[in-house]
């Protein structure tokens, strides 16, 4: 005992040490998060007020309509994604909203009908920041590449439960291309967080006439209704990129 006691007793300061060392490295942690923070929101403001007013500049001397149309979008799409880029956080049903406000607000300065068919027996859960972002900003590049690609006049969301699963579906009515899926950023970027959400993305061709985006991923456990024997979805193997 005698010849442990010493050992223990000269463990203990180097352990404080070791301690406040931990503490000290986790603080600068949070120091630099909050500065980055402090800077993302600077720039932010800084293109809200600048080129926001610039687009607002531009589209009182333009004449020709279809460059007023032009600017009045790209200002929307500005002020969308401002907006959502400060985070995006709640429930399913509250990110499911925010997504289909933004889609309302850009198709409509395009004057393209927007089919928004959510299911009535969807649950709630709450989803974590980083769950809520993927599910917002997958939703919102398919509806990018839609306008981008599609010229579509038309886009529908489907929204619904399969057992544990959310499916969550964008189809438009424009010309499918089995070639262009996969080649972009923006899909490769869906099938990263589609995977985050560890779940599956792929597309087809649409019952519109153009292109179907099925993402597919499981609700969060705890909420999410019992299933002997349930397991994430298994990718598809037809039309993925």
């Amino acid at each position: 005992m005698k010849r442990w006691w010493p050992w223990r007793t000269a463990r203990r300061p180097r352990a404080a040490e070791e301690a406040r060392e931990h503490v000290a490295a986790l603080q600068r942690q949070l120091d630099l998060a909050q500065a980055l923070q402090a800077e993302r929101r600077r720039i932010y403001d800084d293109l809200h007020d600048d080129v926001g007013s610039r687009l607002l500049t531009l589209l009182h001397r333009v004449h020709e309509p279809e460059q007023q149309q032009l600017v009045r979008e790209v200002l929307q799409d500005l002020r969308a994604i401002l907006a959502r880029e400060r985070g995006v956080e709640g429930t399913l049903l509250e990110v499911l909203a925010q997504l289909r406000e933004e889609a309302e607000q850009r198709l409509d300065t395009r004057e393209i009908a927007l089919d928004w068919r959510q299911a009535a027996d969807l649950p709630d859960p709450v989803l974590d920041p980083a769950q809520a972002m993927h599910l917002f900003r997958i939703g919102r590049e398919a509806i990018t590449n839609a306008l981008r690609h599609a010229a579509p006049h038309r886009l529908r969301v489907v929204v619904e439960r399969v057992g544990a699963d959310l499916v969550f579906e964008v189809t438009d009515d424009g010309v499918f291309d089995a070639a262009r899926i996969g080649r972009g950023r923006g899909t490769r970027s869906m099938q990263a967080r589609a995977g985050e959400l560890q779940g599956n993305i792929h597309w087809q061709a649409g019952t519109l006439g153009g292109t179907k985006v099925c993402l597919r991923f499981p609700l969060p456990p705890a909420l999410a209704p019992a299933a002997a024997g349930w397991q994430p979805a298994a990718a598809p193997g037809s039309m993925a990129p």
